[in-house]
């Protein structure tokens, strides 16, 4: 990884859906959307908070994200001879699904349904990774063989994950599938006033199963996860748009600019005037 990656920061690849990842200190908590993904820690450390719960990776153990998640995430381990690296992949949950259908495998019937997960690495993800990164060494390989490697991560994947989570959300028709498809509408439509029970209706499930399986996949109810896409996008709003903190608000479906400044506090530990200020100073 170090050679293909010098400078700080998430870099893209030459393979599809392969990004690599390199800080050089302890960073700021970072907050973002993870995309159903893996992530594999070469060295270092990293905390990711979701909602009210805290998962640390390292270079023994790696991260799947199943969903859509709104994470604030923190470099705890790095240091400039020895960076914090890791390997960003994204999963398409329909090759997921093609994957299962190939396995001869029983799919728990009950699983945490939680779209964050830590598991231990083994060898032989760890080995299909590095040959994964390898191809960059060798672009014209790529078109060849990056697929079928990225078919095989996926494999070894599910061959470790134990409560079934991953598959959950991939299988067509499970309860976990449909909250994904409910957390991808508030990701496109967060701005619109939330009513549970078109959320519902759009998942085929009552308002109270909505509620549970929501909860279960994002450590969160939809009106908090709706709250927290909101705030994350207010903020990238004020720092790359120049806006006021009051047009932010309505951008993002406030309605009061003096009930966004508190939440945004609550959120952030500033006021979005505040908050701006020291980020720019940071950088």
């Amino acid at each position: 990884m170090e050679r293909f990656v010098i400078n700080d920061g998430t870099h893209e690849t030459a393979i599809p859906g392969l990004h690599l990842v390199r800080a050089s200190q302890v960073s700021e908590p970072i907050y973002s959307v993870y995309e159903p993904s893996l992530c594999v820690v070469a060295q270092g450390s990293k905390v990711v908070i979701l909602g009210e719960e805290s998962y640390k990776y390292d270079s023994a153990s790696y991260l799947t994200a199943s969903v859509h998640l709104p994470i604030t995430g923190q470099v705890i381990k790095a240091t400039p001879e020895k960076p914090y690296l890791c390997v960003n992949l994204q999963l398409d949950m329909n090759q997921v699904f093609e994957v299962i259908q190939s396995m001869n495998q029983e799919i728990p019937k009950h699983s945490s349904g939680r779209g964050l997960v830590i598991n231990p690495k083994s060898e032989s993800l760890l080995e299909a990774v590095i040959r994964l990164i390898k191809l960059l060494e060798t672009p014209q390989d790529i078109p060849v063989l990056a697929a079928s490697i990225h078919h095989e991560i996926i494999y070894r994947v599910l061959q470790n994950d134990q409560n079934g989570t991953l598959k959950h959300f991939a299988l067509v028709g499970s309860q976990y599938q449909r909250i994904a498809k409910v957390v991808e509408l508030l990701n496109h439509e967060y701005r619109k006033p939330l009513k549970v029970e078109e959320l519902a209706k759009e998942a085929r499930m009552s308002s109270s199963s909505l509620y549970h399986y929501f909860k279960e996949a994002t450590g969160m109810s939809p009106i908090q996860y709706q709250k927290q896409i909101r705030l994350q996008e207010a903020r990238r709003l004020l720092l790359t748009e120049n806006l006021e903190a009051a047009e932010a608000a309505f951008q993002v479906g406030y309605e009061s600019p003096s009930h966004f400044s508190r939440e945004y506090r609550r959120k952030f530990g500033l006021s979005p005037k505040r908050d701006l200020k020291r980020i720019l100073e940071f950088f």
